[in-house]
């Protein structure tokens, strides 16, 4: 009989593939991994934290108090703690928390799997082969690991390192195997999409890596997520528009627009650019949606920085947006050179501001769309009442689209497509019919 053993993911979908590819090993030695249960009751629990930003890294630590007092209470037996936040302050917490039986980072976890006794062995599988947490028709592809580009803000290559690509057939023969399985939407992520291919390559291969994903059969929809602005393989948007299953959506975060504040930021480009490299996007792929992600409260943001990100908030009107409030991280260029001295309130009310503009944007850019057709991968069915999303918007953080109830909708299933016409929006949401 299998052994149940549970894993908990915080933070990104780049920890939750890595968690799938646990679970995976951990089936071949005769576990059965539960993820993400409401009700822990695992002899074993394992935690894969993150440790982006001080938000998360609390989160992480929360949890593995919680698991760590559930241990002391007879609930559990072991407890495993993994990920980004072990990776990176792994040696300080360990003396700080003892419940916790055995700490590993975010590339040594194959250690912890073999030294779990093995209940029933298996065929061990393939290195690229994951057991699937979203639905059956959905995933994350994450392509490489790391990032080269040192950001002053980032901790990221503190934890990661330098940016891996991942072999470009691994990721094909991957694709090949889930879309076999039934998988349509393929949401490709990495740290730096623009930098694939470089350090294995000697070249940037996104466009063939894209392009060649693109001619899979079953493969419906690829999305893009975490380009990076400089040194973009320009390449890609000729797949993006000659492709018809390749989203016209690309999540590149700006950070910013002053040139002052892109500079302290150690981002190599300035606001011209920026505004240029948009331009470009949109002019050579028509209908294109972008997402980004913007910070307030950067050392040297003052006031005319800070109107500078408001007018290029409501100039560029982005289709969709993300935001936070700059929070200073150890060990990074701007911890040990810049003086983080803007008030936390005066970040919050920043951010607050800019989530204001694109609130109303978004609702403007919503209306638009009244009336017309568009095509919708459903998510669920509630009694005929569908929820879905449309090419431009990503599985979690991006808006949806309700779909009112009829006798039609009633046989429509996770994963299928369907024509919707939009009867009504708002910010977040649309509405429609078919």
């Amino acid at each position: 009989m299998k052994q149940r053993i549970d894993i908990i993911t915080m933070g990104c979908s780049k920890n939750l593939f890595d968690s799938e590819r646990l679970m995976k090993r951990l089936e071949a030695r005769g576990y059965a991994p539960v993820h993400n249960s409401s009700d822990v009751t695992g002899p074993v629990v394992v935690v894969n934290t993150c440790g982006f930003i001080a938000d998360a890294k609390q989160e992480s630590i929360d949890m593995i108090l919680e698991l760590a007092q559930a241990k002391e209470e007879g609930r559990i037996e072991k407890l495993i703690v993994m990920g980004c936040l072990s990776q990176r302050h792994g040696a300080e917490l360990k003396p700080e928390i003892p419940e916790v039986d055995a700490w590993y980072g975010k590339f040594d976890w194959d250690n912890m799997v073999e030294a779990l006794p093995v209940i029933a062995q298996q065929p061990t599988p393939r290195i690229w082969e994951r057991k699937l947490t979203t639905p059956p028709y959905s995933t994350f592809m994450k392509i490489s690991e790391g990032c080269d580009r040192m950001c002053a803000y980032c901790a990221i290559p503190l934890i990661t390192g330098r940016h891996r690509s991942r072999s470009m057939e691994e990721i094909l023969e991957e694709t090949r195997s889930l879309a076999a399985k039934g998988v349509k939407e393929f949401n490709v992520i990495a740290q730096d999409l623009s930098d694939y291919g470089k350090d294995r390559y000697g070249e940037l291969k996104l466009p063939e890596l894209i392009e060649r994903m693109s001619d899979i059969k079953g493969v419906d929809w690829i999305r893009l997520h975490y380009a990076y602005p400089t040194d973009f393989p320009w390449g890609i948007t000729k797949v993006m528009r000659e492709r018809e299953n390749v989203c016209n959506y690309l999540d590149m975060a700006l950070q910013h627009i002053s040139t002052n504040v892109l500079t302290n930021m150690r981002r190599h480009i300035n606001s011209q650019q920026t505004y240029d490299i948009i331009a470009r996007l949109r002019d050579e792929v028509p209908g294109l949606r972008l997402r980004t992600t913007l910070m307030t409260g950067f050392p040297g943001e003052g006031e005319k920085e800070f109107a500078e990100l408001v007018e290029f908030v409501d100039k560029v009107r982005f289709d969709r947006l993300g935001g936070f409030a700059y929070c200073e991280e150890d060990d990074t260029y701007a911890a040990r050179h810049l003086k983080d001295v803007i008030p936390q309130e005066v970040k919050e009310e920043r951010l607050q501001i800019i989530m204001e503009h694109q609130e109303e944007i978004s609702r403007e850019l919503h209306q638009k769309l009244v009336g017309e057709t568009v095509k919708v991968l459903i998510d669920e069915n509630n009694d005929g009442e569908l929820i879905g999303r449309t090419q431009w918007d990503s599985p979690e953080v991006d808006p949806q689209v309700i779909v009112s109830a009829s006798e039609k909708s009633k046989e429509i299933k996770p994963g299928d497509f369907v024509d919707v016409k939009i009867a009504s929006a708002d910010a977040y949401e649309l509405y429609g019919r078919i």
